[in-house]
């Protein structure tokens, strides 16, 4: 099922993925491109508000996608197709749950969301406007990533690649359509938004109605073991794509504290969309090379699954540093886009991303080793790594630094804590190899 060498595996299974993923990324971004250029400095800022909560609602969904992957693709690794099915409509089951519940408890207490993630009275009601339609569309954006994880590991990357690249271009066209002839404003950027993953799960449905693959909806019995294992197994993954929400929430407040006002928080929005893109890259590669852990572990292939491990440390390391030579010499190229009028805001951004962004290359690594431990069911190392860089060194370095350096620390603070979580990984190789 995974045959070939290591790069040739890469290149089938990790490139489709970051493809997809990149594209879907599109989404946010292409918000932020036509809010800044219409609407300006205070509706990017409201729309701000909303990215916690997006990263939530994909992080709920990837902890399902990984969780019911790693078992899936360890059952047909081992020739358990009915076994894999189970779980596939498990994972059906439970990301339907959950979209229900966001969405409607979504709608009832979206003020005191909105508040709780930022929200400021000058932009309130703009950010009330966006996150409605979010909310209330929610099931199909954990959809469309669910499924998108599910066909890969049903031996279908391109498949999953067009259909979340579909969804992204249809929320640029209506992105347009909604803002500029329909004049719709902020609420027509969120209704693009919530209706590009629509267009995804419609391409990615007739997969498994149509029983294509291994992978379709059967009747099962609900077991409260399988479903624990899939939230465990995922929940390092809901940890790691969670990381983009929670160092956006505590970014939004520490800007507001330390006085950068509105312009850091528009500033942070489109700092946040390369980053965004940069961890896409890594989060897309790392995703889409689970099923073939998963599978190896299955087969009891160690060999292979080393070898794999070493050649994507390599590719992870080299795009890392790449990705931070791109954003020295043309970072502010990719400001431009969001507001050209706005020099102050530009410069602002500019100055403020190299140091940002100056210790990410070792991101990748450390995404990379979640993601391998996670698919070999070695949960406690993925979630060491993953609590690291999310919930444990962000909110410390950005609560201590700038005291001791003063505000501008805080925008060094998500750089050294990737540092101090690859630091992490690399004691807890030594670790397994003694």
């Amino acid at each position: 099922m995974y045959e070939g060498k290591s790069y040739t595996l890469f290149a089938k299974y990790a490139v489709p993925q970051m493809i997809g993923l990149l594209f879907n990324s599109v989404y946010m971004i292409v918000d932020g491109i036509f809010i800044g250029n219409r609407l300006g400095r205070d509706a990017m800022a409201a729309a701000a508000v909303s990215v916690p909560l997006v990263e939530i609602l994909i992080a709920l969904s990837m902890a399902v996608a990984t969780g019911a992957g790693v078992l899936i693709s360890a059952h047909l690794g081992q020739g358990e197709k009915e076994k894999a099915r189970h779980i596939f409509s498990l994972a059906a089951l439970c990301t339907a749950v959950m979209g229900l519940l966001i969405s409607v408890l979504g709608n009832i207490f979206i003020h005191p969301l909105a508040e709780l993630l930022g929200s400021a009275p000058v932009i309130h009601d703009e950010a009330i406007s966006y996150m409605r339609y979010i909310v209330t569309f929610s099931p199909f954006l954990l959809f469309s990533f669910l499924l998108s994880g599910l066909v890969r590991n049903d031996n279908r990357p391109k498949l999953a690649m067009f259909a979340l690249m579909f969804g992204s271009v249809s929320n640029i066209v209506l992105d347009y359509v909604f803002m500029y002839p329909l004049n719709m404003g902020i609420a027509g950027a969120a209704l693009a938004t919530a209706l590009g993953p629509i267009f995804s799960v419609l391409i990615m449905l007739p997969h498994f109605i149509f029983k294509r693959g291994n992978l379709y909806l059967t009747k099962f019995k609900l077991k409260w073991k399988n479903l624990c294992s899939v939230y465990v197994l995922g929940f390092p993954s809901f940890i790691m794509e969670f990381t983009i929400g929670i160092i956006t929430f505590v970014y939004n407040f520490a800007i507001v504290h330390y006085g950068f006002r509105e312009i850091g928080l528009a500033a942070y929005l489109v700092i946040g969309y390369l980053m965004l893109i940069i961890l896409t890259l890594f989060l897309g590669m790392a995703q889409g090379l689970q099923p073939v852990f998963s599978y190896f572990m299955g087969t009891g292939e160690e060999k292979r699954s080393k070898s794999l491990l070493g050649f994507s440390i390599k590719a992870f390391l080299a795009i890392g540093v790449l990705c931070y030579v791109l954003i020295v010499f043309f970072s502010r190229g990719f400001f431009s886009i969001f507001n050209p009028g706005d020099i102050e805001l530009i410069n602002f951004m500019e100055s403020k991303s190299l140091p940002y962004f100056s210790g990410f290359f070792l991101a990748g690594f450390n995404i990379l080793m979640i993601s391998y431990w996670q698919a070999n069911e070695r949960t406690s190392k993925a979630l060491a790594v993953s609590l690291s860089r999310s919930v444990i060194w962000p909110p410390i370095l950005i609560a201590v630094l700038p005291l001791i350096f003063g505000s501008e620390a805080v925008w060094l603070c998500h750089s050294i804590s990737e540092v101090m979580t690859a630091v992490t990984a690399g004691v807890l190789i030594v670790l397994l190899k003694h």
